[in-house]
């Protein structure tokens, strides 16, 4: 009976920790998500500024 009884309690305990441990690594990467969500779009932006910069510089090669 005591080995059903403490079978039974690492059963339950380990699924709250397997839950725990899901949770944490989920709010972690939503985390990194969004930091790396402001530098992509930073990032982008800087492309577009200096794809401007140059079609307007070398507008022969736009056709422009």
């Amino acid at each position: 009976m005591l080995v059903l009884v403490t079978s039974v309690i690492f059963y339950v305990f380990g699924f709250v920790f397997l839950y725990g441990v899901i949770r944490l690594g989920v709010r972690h990467g939503m985390e990194d998500l969004e930091a790396h969500r402001a530098q992509a779009l930073r990032a982008e932006q800087s492309i577009v500024a200096e794809e401007r910069a140059f079609a307007r510089d070398n507008r022969f090669l736009t056709g422009g």
